[in-house]
């Protein structure tokens, strides 16, 4: 992989680690603020850096308009207009204290606090690159001087809380409470785009149980709805990165009407979602529901392991080969076909030949020894440990082609396929650029309704012809229940469907992206 692409893959897993977006101008009490491109360096130097451990463990942590106002009044929209980096950051301008201080930060529908870095960051080499917060020269400043810290994959950064009067847009927010950051390790922040992190999700999730921001946008009258909405321009050949509206919509920014659905759960804006289709066909996987997150602050999207696997193997994109995945096939795949053809509950087949135990609502790994033959050929416990989650996989995999008659020799085949392209634990998926074309188009089930996102939209490019370089758009992640199993529909997903977030009727809403 060149040094371009892991350029840009640094840049989409910074954001990804953090769980991203931004701001904008004014006319008639709606504020704009105006977008300026960063053109791609091709010759960062700061690509090197991804060959250190650090940068290691940042792949790795991922876890993370004129406006005529439907939802409010025209005088109680405030609109932010975004910055887009290469499709992988989204932000945006704020001020912060009396005069104001100018900070690019994230605006990050997956957390709640507002942290900018301090003057007062004397160790961190971070604070050095980016603008600093200076309490002495603001005429609003108030002292909390509480501790705080937000722990991420590849580090914390931490700091103290401070009051003062933030400027988003032409909207001035009294008295915000936010972080003044004092620590910033490692060479995530070093080599982001944005100074800071503006957290748009619920109370619940807030370090210290700060304020959100546009929870005091609400209390002090400046919105009248508490409702914002984000549309991201996909093209970064143009100069408009996107906007961030608070308070209603922008018309012009979509088409149709949106699909709304509940916010399942107050955090993050959760919410249930249906079944994921390639090509058109199911993988069965969230067939009863799953859980999914509308995440500014990721750039990809995010799923379990054995559908992006599946996704893999659709698209081509590489992977590691997994040899306890091929020994699941090898010694017990027959008989997870028999049982799954005698109609079987698939969520017990794994604990029926004794690789998973079931509680009743999941499978864990079997954590006991057992003590068999040397050469019985069955797994002893430790084994069996690595043998469940490949099992797992299996069963959803080979249930899938089931469902579309396929043979027995062709299951098989598929499956073994598929334990050739699970994901890296480092996250990178590279596809052949000459191919995008051929590849299928991936959906999601919300609502009812299928959301279709193309190769075009789900492959991030680099550079053009021969030596353009392509990574997928989907990396695994595991959380398991009952938080998961969860997916994460990040800027890939926000860029083609616009997005409201209703805080007053607890909702999102997805409709196509003009």
């Amino acid at each position: 992989m060149g040094s371009n692409l892991k350029a840009v893959v640094l840049s989409v897993f910074l954001s990804t680690l953090l769980f991203s977006l931004v701001i904008s101008a004014s006319n008639n009490r709606l504020v704009r603020i105006g977008l300026k491109k960063i053109k791609f360096d091709q010759n960062n130097r700061l690509a090197a850096w991804l060959e250190s451990k650090e940068a290691q463990a940042v792949r790795a942590s991922v876890r993370k308009y004129h406006i005529r106002n439907s939802l409010g009044d025209s005088d109680k929209t405030d609109i932010v207009p975004l910055k887009n980096y290469l499709d992988a950051q989204y932000f945006g301008e704020i001020g912060i204290g009396t005069p104001p201080q100018i900070f690019t930060v994230i605006f990050d529908t997956g957390s709640s606090n507002l942290w900018v870095p301090s003057d007062k960051c004397f160790l961190s080499l971070a604070c050095y690159f980016h603008s600093k917060y200076k309490s002495s020269e603001s005429e609003t400043y108030k002292k909390n001087g509480t501790s705080a810290a937000i722990q991420y994959g590849s580090g914390a950064i931490s700091g103290f809380f401070s009051y003062d009067d933030v400027k988003v847009g032409d909207l001035v927010v009294k008295s915000q409470e936010f972080i003044e950051a004092t620590r910033e390790p490692g060479v995530t922040f070093l080599v982001a785009k944005f100074d800071g992190l503006l957290g748009l999700g619920f109370q619940e999730i807030s370090v210290g149980n700060a304020t959100p921001l546009w929870y005091n946008m609400v209390e002090q009258g400046l919105i009248k709805e508490p409702v914002f909405s984000f549309w991201l321009n996909r093209k970064t050949e143009e100069e408009a990165g996107g906007e961030l509206v608070f308070g209603g919509v922008d018309p012009n920014h979509f088409k149709g009407k949106h699909t709304f659905v509940p916010v399942t759960r107050k955090g993050y804006w959760q919410f249930d979602m249906g079944d994921v289709l390639i090509g058109g066909k199911p993988t069965g996987y969230c067939t009863g529901s799953c859980a999914a997150i509308a995440d500014s602050g990721t750039s990809l999207m995010a799923g379990p392991t054995t559908v992006i696997t599946m996704i893999n193997q659709a698209i081509g994109a590489n992977g590691v080969a997994s040899q306890e995945c091929k020994a699941v096939v090898e010694q017990y795949g027959q008989t997870i076909i028999d049982l799954l053809v005698a109609e079987a509950n698939p969520k017990k087949i794994c604990s029926q030949i004794g690789l998973c135990t079931f509680d009743g609502a999941h499978r864990v790994s079997i954590g006991i020894e057992s003590v068999v033959e040397e050469n019985s050929g069955k797994a002893s416990g430790g084994i069996r440990d690595a043998m469940c989650p490949p099992c797992e996989m299996a069963v959803v995999w080979m249930q899938s082609q089931l469902k579309q008659n396929q043979t027995l020799d062709y299951v098989l085949a598929y499956v073994n396929e598929l334990c050739d392209r699970v994901p890296s634990s480092m996250g990178e998926s590279s596809v052949d650029c000459g191919n995008i074309s051929n590849m299928p188009t991936v959906s999601f089930t919300i609502g009812g309704k299928v959301f279709d996102l193309s190769p075009q939209e789900y492959i991030l490019k680099v550079g053009e012809g021969p030596t353009a370089q392509c990574i997928s758009g989907f990396m695994a992640m595991d959380i398991p229940p009952p938080r998961g199993p969860l997916w994460i529909l990040g800027d890939i997903f926000m860029g083609r469907y616009h997005t409201i977030f209703d805080a007053g009727k607890l909702r999102v809403g997805f409709a196509e992206a003009a």
